[in-house]
């Protein structure tokens, strides 16, 4: 294949996956390849907890999880293309659009911040409660209109660089090394984002097989989410003073990166996040980000879906770019 053609196909197939993405989404029902990870996470942590018990074993144990399953998850999804691509170009380019698809959250993330809106607004409280407990894993039972409101946008703020901007960040790696795709290391960072939601907990009983890759996530994640506050700051249109607010409240998080995450998405729309929650019971206190000039209401947060939706596409448009501009060389 050569390397003309396939700049070209990078392109295309990123521009029709990001097009599904946002009409269509995970369709419902559909196997999913987070699913599959998380019952490979599921199962290995289940014999690892069951048949060792010492600290060190444990640690080492988590370290063979995390890469197993991060190197795996990019070697299988390299194999399916290949495969693919010797079956026919177009089932090669198809798998690839669809696999690549499944990786951005851009419609998922807007579904699930849609989906306690609609409640509040109907003023039914409770339902916006129980819907909001599906999203995230704070306490929600006694919750206000304004708590319910920060930990949605807390959630859009978190999981843009999450869910959205990092994964299209690895494809677009992916796609500059024809050797490698776009499919394999967006695939390889899903799989670490997965393993970080499902045991990098600092808590028992995952604090010791969960260790190595919230970490790697925490690393694997720090580049994309700087270029994602860089991008978001400047569509802003008051990049020093949303950087300035960033640079002064987003180390305050004991996570490297979702501390900026919130901290931009504050600035810029002139919120505070942060606070006190409630985790099963236990109360944790979250440092305050950004300034409470307004309060959070339900536009603010839907500004906040379109600023996501806004440097997902430009980082889209910059990518297909580069990759006609090489393709033409």
């Amino acid at each position: 294949m050569g390397e003309t053609f396939w700049y070209f196909r990078e392109a295309i197939a990123l521009v029709i996956a990001a097009g599904l993405d946002y009409l269509i989404g995970d369709p419902w029902g559909w196997l999913h390849p987070v699913q599959v990870m998380g019952w490979v996470i599921s199962q290995l942590s289940e014999i690892i907890l069951k048949y060792y018990q010492k600290t060190g074993v444990r640690r080492l144990a988590g370290v063979f999880l995390g890469l197993g399953l991060i190197i795996g998850s990019g070697v299988v999804g390299w194999g399916m293309i290949y495969l693919g691509n010797q079956i026919n170009l177009l089932v090669g380019i198809i798998l690839e659009i669809i696999l690549l698809a499944s990786c951005f959250a851009g419609r998922s993330l807007r579904g699930a911040a849609v989906d306690v809106l609609e409640p509040i607004s109907s003023q039914e409280l409770e339902l916006a409660r129980n819907k909001l407990s599906l999203y995230v894993g704070r306490d929600t039972d006694n919750l206000s209109v304004q708590e319910i409101l920060r930990a949605v946008l807390e959630t859009v703020a978190e999981n843009t660089t999450d869910g959205v901007t990092a994964p299209l960040f690895y494809a677009i790696v992916g796609g500059l090394l024809p050797a490698i795709g776009i499919v394999p290391l967006t695939l390889a960072y899903k799989a670490a984002s997965t393993l970080d939601s499902m045991i990098g907990y600092q808590r028992e009983p995952y604090t010791d097989i969960g260790w190595f890759s919230a970490q790697l996530e925490d690393r694997l994640t720090w580049l994309p989410c700087r270029l994602t506050v860089l991008t978001l700051a400047l569509i802003s249109g008051k990049p020093r003073q949303v950087l300035s607010i960033c640079r002064r409240d987003g180390v305050k998080d004991p996570s490297p990166n979702s501390g900026w995450s919130e901290s931009v998405y504050a600035a810029i729309l002139g919120v505070q996040l942060g606070g006190t929650n409630i985790y099963k019971g236990i109360i944790k206190h979250k440092p305050l980000l950004g300034d409470p000039i307004y309060p959070i209401t339900c536009e603010k947060i839907y500004q906040a879906l379109q600023l996501t939706r806004t440097c997902f596409l430009i980082w889209l448009g910059v990518a297909v770019f580069i990759y006609l501009v090489i393709a033409r060389e």
